[in-house]
């Protein structure tokens, strides 16, 4: 007999009456409801093997002993289950899943969401490190590992996916809709990332072990890179004393080459009138031709220990640490075309921009080339511990307790080192070569035509002007603390449990900057002397390919230079506000001290979640209906321009070179602020095998840690002569906020494994953070010093300061939508006829538009940029076969062009193109145990390409190459 229950509407309206007069909070981050998750195990193909630690307190119903259940495994296996885990999920979501620990194929775990509807990254060194979801960047994701918030190796709050190898991680979700017992943070979404747990493991003992070599097929284009590199991964679990110890061990490595080769153009940032018709032409700074190599090592290890003594108390204790060495160099031209004060002749002119010309240098401009041989090296370390106990401390009530801390630490040390064509680098005083001409032609997103009257790989001529060396230095921690209650209800007609739970956390994270410099980029100084190259310290290397048509250069071994040419050593990089030629105080490097500081911040949670178990006449109606509370008391240190007023707390700071700078007062500035985010999910199940879903939610994500650091920063442009300052940051900044509403179509296909899945998605976003540049800026309007004489370094010429450009920032409550669709499609051609009832494919397409824009002009002429990371379209197809023990399937991403920022001489905002990528894999199991294993990533070799304002305006173009990986997995 069908048991009555009230109406959902009628629920849905009667809570969201109350939910402003609740205040009850947060909890285990990524649990299902008890009925859905009984509901998904009884549908399991396979007994899932990557369940999380942290879902232990969720009540858990026996089920009957299946004697004869057909496990699949392989891709079709892993698809499967994450159709399953999706379809009993309590809300939007996407799942990931993999056969055992260490079978997912790909490099990091950031390559294998990317497979997933609406989910797509942005290539780093042609790997996917960042991802985006619905058209939102990283900095709008929340990330966590089992249920824990994750901090960042980047210095912001986006978290790098490719610190995490995939082979350490079981499954995954992408949560696309908001629950209360979600930790807050993810207006584009929640990624929840799960290691495994051994006393749920299929087996008594497993031990798995991967081993793969790799090639890159562009290494032998360029001078002293790697070609090939190694993958090397195992892993343990095993269950003691009577299953009631787990043990979980795992440990992967990763040492690849990491190779490109590029052409990159830089922004517009100057107007000239090149043609002579009395309007002013926007003109770029210049570009750079580049070879990039090295290596990149990534050593990851994950542990847990599970201990159940009876059935009603479980402890877990886990760590999981990453870190990620890359040593990699980037050699080659940057050109300078010196600014309006340069001759240009012949100009190509499209729509107003330059893109073509005949650029010679004169007495006024700093036109130049430089041969760049950078370090680029890098190390980034994470670190996650966490302790978890539960209890069930009634029939109905259980309780979950969580410990963890999060930590990261990222070094970039940033070491430059410029040469510059002399005259006559063998006479005992060398003369800087000033007669530069350089003919260039930018071919929209093709390589761009160039020649140049200078021989960049003359010894007898390139001699090494300049060593600098600029870190990058981060520490971020987390630590946090939650307790979780769960409250069966055992005769309730509308909810199957109540969830409540509060949550503490104090994240502490701290920026540095220093440098250390010796010589000039853009002349010979004769107080610091260029350095002469001979053939042990500098190797003629050429471009070839595509770039053949790019002059050569000299390719410098920095620390032998280093060595030869410094006579007190390469010194080390202090902060410091900097002095000029004669010793005075200028605040050149000013900027140093200024973007250095530390952000604490300090968040209190509560949430209160109802479990729904109703019934809409005769349709089952699920999900959940909550709110959750946050407080959150955010500060940061500051250093504010007082102009040395003692009564408004100037003080006598001394910077790590000894010098002393009475200007500012040092402080603490922040703001608290409460935010309350209502939510509420239903599912509803229209037949046995389709459902529809409804979720809305109001949610938020934090103002980018790294712009919480207060910051005033300003510097005297020696080539215009101008003073810039930016003020973009601030502990002021409050979060992006937005309502969100999702509605979806499930279809399950009851003869064949598969789904048809068809979404759509609105967010109306409240307020969001807004960055502007001002041109000529008054800065006797604000508090800001600006030096009325700067004297000339090289020159010693003392010329008279202007006013120059001011960026700053604000929360603009102007608002705008993020919408969009979602179509999925899966299915397993099971009913052919062998052998081709093991083909299937797996497919989805989403759409993103949205109404939220910025002005930038990096372009020349401001233009409205759309939000970052936004692809219109974002397009994901997988074919695969199995047949027996052979297993092949070939997987093709498409996204449309999107804005991002390239990195150049600085961070520049640009326009990326839309890009295809296709990766290939096969596999061949040669007994119970072992597979053979081929793959190949990047199969077209796709490259990056990017383009300011118009695609006339050439950004980046830049080849990766493809990467051939050959080897095996062995389970036992």
């Amino acid at each position: 007999m069908t048991r009555f229950k009230p109406s959902l509407l009628t629920l849905a309206l009667a809570t969201a009456g109350l939910t402003s007069g609740l205040y009850v909070s947060p909890v285990s981050a990524q649990e299902q409801t008890t009925t859905q998750e009984e509901s998904a195990q009884e549908n399991e193909v396979s007994e899932s093997t990557d369940s999380s630690s942290q879902n232990e307190n969720a009540t858990e119903t026996e089920q009957p002993i299946e004697e004869h259940k057909m496990v699949i495994t392989g891709y079709r296996g892993s698809l499967i289950r994450s159709l399953d885990e999706k379809r009993y999920a309590d809300t939007v979501s996407e799942q990931l899943s993999s056969d055992d620990l260490g079978s997912l194929p790909d490099v990091s775990i950031a390559d294998a969401l990317t497979r997933l509807p609406g989910i797509s990254a942005v290539r780093t060194g042609g790997q996917a490190a960042e991802i985006n979801i619905r058209g939102l960047s990283g900095g709008f994701i929340l990330a966590t590992l089992n249920g824990r918030e994750q901090v960042s190796t980047g210095g912001t709050r986006s978290v790098e996916f490719d610190q995490y190898p995939s082979e350490l991680i079981a499954s995954g979700a992408v949560y696309k809709s908001q629950k209360a017992s979600l930790i807050e943070g993810g207006v584009a979404g929640t990624v929840e990332l799960r290691t495994a747990s051994p006393l749920q493991n299929k087996e008594q003992h497993t031990f798995s072990f991967n081993a793969r070599g790799m090639y890159n097929d562009r290494a032998e284009e360029i001078y002293d890179a790697e070609e090939s590199g190694s993958r090397l991964s195992f892993s343990y679990q095993g269950k003691f004393a009577d299953d009631t110890v787990g043990l979980s061990l795992g440990f992967a490595r990763l040492d690849q080459p990491s190779v490109a080769t590029q052409f990159i153009g830089l922004h517009y940032n100057d107007q000239k009138d090149v043609d002579g018709d009395q309007d002013f032409e926007f003109i770029s700074e210049g570009f750079e031709m580049q070879h990039k190599g090295g290596t990149e090592i990534r050593d990851g290890y994950v542990a847990a220990v599970e201990w159940t003594p009876s059935n009603t108390f479980s402890l877990t204790a886990d760590a999981f640490l990453s870190k990620f060495d890359s040593e990699q160099f980037a050699r080659g031209l940057r050109v300078k075309f010196g600014g309006p004060t340069a001759h240009f002749y012949n100009p190509n002119i499209f729509q107003n921009n330059v893109v073509g010309a005949t650029v010679v240098r004169t007495g006024q401009s700093y036109t130049r080339v430089e041969i760049a041989n950078d370090d680029d090296s890098e190390v980034d370390e994470i670190a996650n511990y966490g302790v978890n106990a539960n209890w069930q401390l009634t029939d109905n009530f259980s309780l979950s307790a969580d410990l963890s801390y999060s930590g990261a630490e990222s070094d970039f040390q940033n070491r430059l080192l410029w040469s510059l064509v002399a005259e006559d680098a063998t006479i005992a005083n060398p003369v800087f070569d000033t007669g530069v001409a350089i003919n260039y032609q930018l071919n929209d997103l093709n390589l761009p035509d160039a020649s140049f009257n200078q021989n960049f790989a003359d010894i007898n001529r390139v001699m090494v002007s300049k060593y600098g060396t600029y870190p990058f230095e981060y520490k971020d921690n987390l630590k946090a603390f939650k307790l979780d209650g769960v409250y069966d209800l055992q005769q309730s007609d509308w909810f199957s449990s109540f969830e409540m739970g509060v949550r503490f956390s104090e994240r502490n994270y701290d920026k540095e900057r220093s440098l250390f410099e010796y010589g000039s980029d853009g002349s010979f100084l004769s107080s610091e002397p260029p350095f002469r190259l001979n053939s042990s310290l500098a190797t003629p290397v050429s471009f070839s390919g595509d770039f053949a048509s790019f002059p050569s250069y000299l390719a410098v071994d920095i620390d032998a230079v280093l060595a030869a040419w410094l006579p007190a050593g390469t010194g080390q990089p202090v902060q410091t506000w900097g002095v000029n030629a004669l010793g005075e105080l200028d605040n050149h490097s000013a900027w140093s001290v200024l973007q250095s500081g530390e952000v604490t911040e300090k968040v209190s949670s509560a949430y209160f979640q109802a479990n729904i178990d109703a019934m809409l006449g005769e349709m089952p109606v699920t999900g959940n209906i909550g709110l959750r509370v946050v407080h959150t008391d955010q500060s940061a240190s500051t250093l504010q321009n007082v102009e040395g007023d003692p009564l408004q707390g100037a003080q006598n700071i001394v910077d790590e070179a000894g010098i002393v700078n009475d200007q500012y007062a040092p402080g603490t500035d922040g703001v608290t602020y409460t935010d309350y985010l209502p939510q509420i999910n239903l599912n509803f199940k229209l037949t046995e095998d389709t459902q529809l879903r409804f979720a809305a939610a109001r949610v938020m994500s934090r103002a980018p840690i790294q712009r919480l650091v207060s910051e005033i920063s300003g510097q005297v442009n020696l080539d215009t002569q101008e003073f810039n300052a930016t003020s973009v940051n601030s502990p002021q900044l409050k979060p992006f906020m937005a309502d969100q509403y999702d509605l979806s179509y499930e279809y399950y296909f009851s003869e064949t494994d598969g789904a048809l899945i068809a979404a759509i998605f609105y967010k109306d976003i409240k307020s969001f953070i807004d960055q502007f540049t001002v041109e000529n800026f008054d800065f006797s309007t604000t508090n800001i010093a600006v030096p009325e004489t700067y004297l000339n370094p090289v020159s010693l010429e003392e010329f008279e300061v202007r006013n120059g450009s001011y960026t700053t920032a604000v929360n603009n409550t102007g608002g705008g939508y993020i919408q969009g669709f979602e179509l999925a499609y899966t299915q397993v051609f099971s009913m052919l006829p062998e052998p081709w009832s093991g083909l299937g494919v797996s497919g989805s397409y989403a759409y993103t538009d949205s109404e939220v824009s910025k002005l930038t002009d990096f372009g020349g002429s401001s233009i409205d940029l759309p939000l970052d990371g936004l692809s219109k379209d974002v397009i994901s197809a997988t074919v695969f076969y199995e047949y027996d023990d052979f297993e092949t399937r070939i997987n093709v991403r498409h996204r449309s062009r999107f804005v991002s920022e390239q990195i150049a001489v600085n961070e520049q905002t640009v326009f990326f193109d839309g890009e295809t990528v296709v990766d290939y894999q096969a596999s061949y199991a040669f007994d119970e145990s072992g597979t053979i294993v081929f793959q190949v990533n990047n199969v077209t070799d796709q490259p990056t390409k990017s383009y300011f304002g118009t695609k006339a305006q050439t950004g980046t173009i830049q080849y990766f190459g493809r990467q051939f990986f050959l080897g095996m997995t062995y389970q036992l």
